[in-house]
């Protein structure tokens, strides 16, 4: 299984709108989600769509543990590797 990116992460984030686009262009790293223009609903619908892409759960309250894109791309690649692992 090939590891989960950036890339990957701003494709389901246009794929779901509700912000433009430019905002994920460029190094959105290390910027928060809400100054990209993502609320907490938003990133639990990014967790759904991790969840029905990769098969793996991502609990409600994970939500916490990706502030930034970073975060979020580490996070859900430890569970890749971990169920990877199982």
């Amino acid at each position: 299984m090939s590891a989960f990116d950036l890339d990957e992460l701003r494709d389901i984030l246009r794929r779901m709108g509700g912000t433009d686009e430019a905002d994920l262009d460029g190094d959105i790293a290390e910027k928060g989600f809400g100054d990209l223009g993502y609320d907490s609903l938003a990133l639990l619908e990014l967790c759904n769509q991790v969840e029905r892409r990769y098969d793996i759960q991502i609990s409600d309250d994970a939500v916490s543990n990706m502030p930034t894109p970073a975060k979020a791309v580490a996070y859900i690649n430890s569970l890749l590797t971990a169920k990877a692992g199982a």
